[in-house]
């Protein structure tokens, strides 16, 4: 049995790095598509965030689970890049190690923005899907089901989650408010309707934002969106316009490269005679190039820009981290217990079987040398429980240790061992 994670975040990978890691929805989908050709008695989850990249693969058959080496090969020629390139920068966890990070990243400590709200939505969504793509099995279920438990529990038993703070808010609060004393007098642009440009424009209409523009590539979407909370849609055929108008920007769109180049933004540039423009590039990859920033009077962040806000909430947070460390530890102790207990239990009731199998075997033997003897009720129970008392008390000792006293690498080793002593065969 075999469950690793291969992947990077935003700890230890770079934004333009992760740029080109990045799967979109679609992407998703026929990537997990070709892994389950490559690699078709194995389970796999693909997660892709805007600060994250994770592939989460199990097999019952450790021999059926791709290694480490082959997940970074798959990514590399999936995108076009140098294995050794990518090998860089994923790293890898097996079993136990993999089981707390997907556990801790459920329930958004591992996040930018500790106590965010949204990474158990995208944890649940890739689960999902790869649900529907039939790339999940026993082992893919059990942990990412207890992965949205765990979750649950740090939300309700502490206080991380309380006063919840997004990406979108720290976005909001602590960079364009501190751009702009108002927000009623400004034009302001949404690109993209999805969940983050929804989130964003709420927190910029509890800050009295009137004058808001959504666009998307998908017009309907945009409508939506605007019916649903506020604002004007406008066809995507006039995104010029609508930048060299606005004041503030928000850009959230799923495209694979930048929507803006700094060329294209040279004419709108032009002709906004250097009036200030603020925008927040709140996509992966970005939408805007980043040269953009170098235009005078351009005020661009992406997402790596809010690390400093991200750090500052997380230490406010430190207080109630204990406890959810305690919630994750008790959740992965359990978790692995159970999941050992599965691994070993089909063998503890093989043994069980052969040691019965052996004593009626032996009792037959001794029942026809007795003779009239053991025709007696009382002289067949007494030697049956003696009997049974004792294979019961030879086979205790190492059963124990089996289910409970060993970690997951020595019961591996113990579960191997009682194989061949006892040779027990598949």
């Amino acid at each position: 049995m075999k469950l690793q994670m291969i992947g990077c975040s935003h700890h230890h990978t770079n934004l333009a790095f992760r740029e080109k890691l990045a799967f979109q929805p679609n992407q998703v989908v026929e990537a997990l598509a070709k892994m389950r050709a490559a690699f078709p008695q194995a389970e796999a989850v693909l997660l892709s965030t805007c600060n994250r990249v994770e592939i989460y693969t199990a097999a019952e058959n450790e021999e059926n689970c791709p290694s480490a080496l082959q997940l970074i090969n798959f990514v590399a020629n999936y995108h076009g890049l140098a294995p050794d390139e990518v090998a860089a920068e994923l790293q890898s966890l097996d079993g136990e190690d993999a089981v707390r990070h997907l556990f801790t990243t459920a329930a958004s400590l591992d996040s930018m923005v500790i106590g965010e709200a949204q990474i158990l939505s995208q944890v649940k969504q890739a689960y999902d899907m790869a649900n529907e793509g039939e790339n999940t099995g026993p082992l893919t279920h059990s942990s990412f089901q207890a992965a949205m438990r765990v979750a649950k529990r740090v939300q309700t038993e502490t206080n991380i989650h309380r006063k919840r703070v997004s990406i979108p808010s720290v976005a909001v609060a602590d960079y364009a408010s501190q751009f702009f004393e108002r927000f009623d007098d400004k034009v302001i642009l949404v690109i993209g309707a999805g969940e983050m440009g929804e989130e964003t424009l709420q927190y910029l209409i509890d800050k009295d934002a009137q004058d808001i523009r959504i666009t998307n590539r998908n017009h309907q979407r945009a409508v939506d969106l605007a019916t649903k909370i506020t604002g004007t849609a406008v066809g995507w055929e006039k995104l010029d316009e609508l930048l060299i108008e606005a004041d503030l920007i928000v850009s959230t769109t799923g495209a694979t490269e930048p929507i803006i180049t700094a060329d294209a933004f040279r004419s709108i540039s032009e002709k906004r005679h250097q009036q200030p423009l603020f925008i927040l590039d709140l996509a992966v990859p970005r939408d805007f190039d980043p040269a953009i920033a170098g235009f005078i009077g351009v005020y661009l962040y992406s997402i790596d820009d809010l690390q400093a806000v991200c750090d500052r909430n997380r230490k406010a947070r430190e207080r109630d981290w204990p406890k959810a460390e305690q919630i994750i530890d008790e959740e992965v102790k359990r978790f692995m217990t159970d999941l050992y207990r599965r691994v070993t239990g089909p063998w503890i009731g093989r043994l069980k079987q052969q040691a019965n199998e052996i004593k009626a075997a032996e009792l037959e033997r001794l029942y026809n040398k007795l003779g009239n003897t053991a025709d007696d009720p009382k002289i067949r129970k007494e030697i049956e429980v003696t009997l049974s008392r004792v294979v019961n008390k030879l086979l205790h000792p190492p059963l124990e240790s089996l289910r409970e006293e060993m970690g997951p690498e020595e019961s591996s080793g113990l579960l191997d061992a009682l194989k061949k002593l006892f040779q027990l065969k598949d």
